[in-house]
């Protein structure tokens, strides 16, 4: 009886705890290439003496791959997609997304990203980051997101209207996150490594 009991409450507690593990093995490595990004776009500036990423040239598509190539252990570039990124990807309701990218890029660690130049008022590069590479489950908000380089060498979130500059306040992450990550009727999936900013690297959604 005793070892009946045992298992219904292991029937009860293993996904769950599956769950928190994979959700934090997740935000860990997203953590990771938060880290080696940010510390390559300041040595970027800073081998250039430049006081933001414009002066420093970083300002087309071409340059953003002479960068990665540069500052990052580059183990394949891919002009399509494959063999760097899924053949698709789903937001956290299971609606298929676009991953669209000028490039794509798997590192060493792992992780593939897929970039493009935006050019907005205060953004300049949108960075698609697959912490896990073709490893599943493929999903926006879980192991992919959406980054952005902004022109002041600031990686954050977008807001819904583009209207601020990085760092965004926690009002305007947690717009994008309500508005399109967490909108199963979104057709953009950003806002989901916003909300985990917000909430101190834990994927609380």
């Amino acid at each position: 009886m005793t070892l009946g009991i045992i298992g219904v409450v292991s029937a009860m507690t293993v996904p769950t705890l599956m769950q928190n593990y994979q959700r934090k093995s997740y935000v860990t490595q997203l953590h990771k290439v938060y880290n080696e990004l940010s510390q390559a776009l300041l040595q970027y500036q800073t081998d250039r003496n430049a006081v933001n990423l414009n002066e420093a040239g970083l300002t087309s598509n071409d340059a953003l791959s002479k960068f990665f190539a540069t500052y990052f252990k580059v183990v394949n570039t891919c002009t399509d997609r494959s063999p760097c990124f899924a053949d698709s990807y789903e937001n956290m309701s299971g609606k298929t997304i676009g991953t669209n990218s000028s490039g794509y890029l798997t590192l060493a660690s792992g992780a593939s990203l897929g970039y493009g130049i935006v050019n907005a008022k205060y953004i300049l590069f949108r960075i698609y980051v697959d912490v896990n590479g073709l490893q599943g489950p493929n999903i926006a908000g879980r192991d992919m997101f959406a980054i952005y380089i902004y022109k002041n060498g600031l990686i954050d979130d977008t807001d819904v209207n583009d209207s601020a500059n990085a760092p965004l306040t926690n009002e305007l992450r947690e717009e994008a996150f309500a508005s399109k990550c967490d909108d199963p009727s979104a057709s953009f999936w950003y806002g989901c490594f916003g909300k985990i900013l917000n909430d101190n690297w834990e994927m609380t959604y």
